[in-house]
């Protein structure tokens, strides 16, 4: 294929990635924007992690990034491409009747607030998924499998200590774990809705940083947890740096009618003051009781059956002993916590630096 072509063929990638509401800019330069972050700013687990527990440089990503959506909706937002007049959908549709056979991952992070706030990261592949692979497995795989696989990797690069404590440098979570995923297969695309509001520690994070998110910088990465020596070094899938988002910038998604749901509230306020009371005195922090009721009922009940389990992610397990952070299944946060992975580098003085910072705090 000569370069024209090549060209040609691209295109329609750059089209959507300039076609949301937020513009995508240079990494090192995108206040109010988005952009792909250098691979080797996120740690993963090395070839020889199983033995060592050294992790490396995450370096080059299995998908190309295609895409960034900010929106909001007067209800939930989920299986965004199954609607076939969104803008990503379309252009999926378009290169296939043109005989060509993209593939899109979708990363739709549904954010707890009265206006239904999404951040879906769109990435592609264009070329066959691997067979055998971690890929292959998790796009054939059952939700088990994906439930106990898919990882989101966040780093704080910008924003004021209050946020950057509660997350951590670098928060690790399975996201099957910590929160509830709605996993849609197309023929042409995977789309994980994941609920942030399912978790009463995200949900409080959440609305802590939606207070500071015109000043934050963010970067997230997504990749399948390599849990075998033939798994490893891991791969990271794809990852998105966003800058200052504006909560005015969203543009807005009309549901279709055969998806509305009922809106998610924020978090009641009796919740949110003890998790605000957790980061101003974090020794004297406790995980809620299972009895605790909010303002509107119940807690959630995955959230509430939690409490009750000692099936905390491996990786999470070494810091229900410091006594400062609330831990939920797969989830690992606040008052500068970090997983278990990144207690045991410490002492192969292999820790990610924003990780070795969290130490000394």
């Amino acid at each position: 294929m000569d370069c024209s072509n090549g060209e040609v063929q691209h295109q329609w990638m750059e089209d959507v990635k300039a076609g949301g509401a937020v513009p995508f800019l240079d990494p090192d330069n995108c206040p109010i924007g988005w952009a792909t972050p250098p691979g080797d700013t996120f740690m993963v687990r090395g070839p020889e992690y199983l033995a060592t527990k050294v992790k490396i440089p995450g370096g080059e990503y299995l998908l190309k990034p295609l895409g960034f959506d900010w929106m909001k909706s007067p209800a939930k937002i989920c299986e965004v491409l199954n609607n076939k007049s969104h803008r990503v959908r379309k252009a999926i549709d378009d290169e296939v009747s043109r005989g060509n056979q993209p593939f899109v991952w979708a990363f739709n992070l549904q954010l707890p607030s009265k206006d239904n706030y999404s951040a879906i990261f769109y990435f592609v592949s264009l070329e066959p998924v691997p067979e055998g692979s971690l890929m292959d497995q998790f796009l054939k795989g059952d939700e088990a499998f994906r439930k106990s696989r898919l990882k989101l990797i966040a780093n704080i690069v910008r924003g004021p200590w209050i946020v950057r404590t509660a997350v951590g440098e670098q928060a690790i979570c399975i996201l099957g774990r910590a929160l509830t995923c709605k996993y849609t297969h197309g023929s042409n695309f995977i789309e994980i809705d994941v609920d942030v509001g399912s978790s009463i520690v995200a949900n409080a994070i959440v609305h802590l940083a939606f207070g500071y998110v015109q000043t934050l910088t963010v970067d997230l990465a997504f990749l399948i947890e390599g849990q075998t020596e033939s798994e490893l070094p891991e791969r990271l899938l794809g990852a998105v740096r966003f800058s200052e988002l504006n909560p005015g910038s969203a543009g807005v998604y009309e549901v279709p009618s055969e998806e509305q749901q009922e809106s998610v509230p924020f978090l009641p306020a009796r919740l949110w003051q003890g998790f605000s009371n957790m980061l101003h005195n974090p020794g004297n922090s406790r995980e809620p009781s299972s009895t605790s009721q909010s303002t509107n009922g119940s807690l959630h009940k995955e959230d509430a059956d939690e409490n009750t389990r000692e099936s905390l992610h491996k990786e999470d397990v070494d810091d229900n002993t410091a006594g400062s952070s609330l831990k939920e299944d797969g989830y690992e946060s606040a008052t500068g916590s970090f997983d278990k992975e990144d207690t045991e580098e410490n002492s192969n003085r292999s820790l990610h630096n924003g990780d070795a910072d969290e130490n000394t705090k």
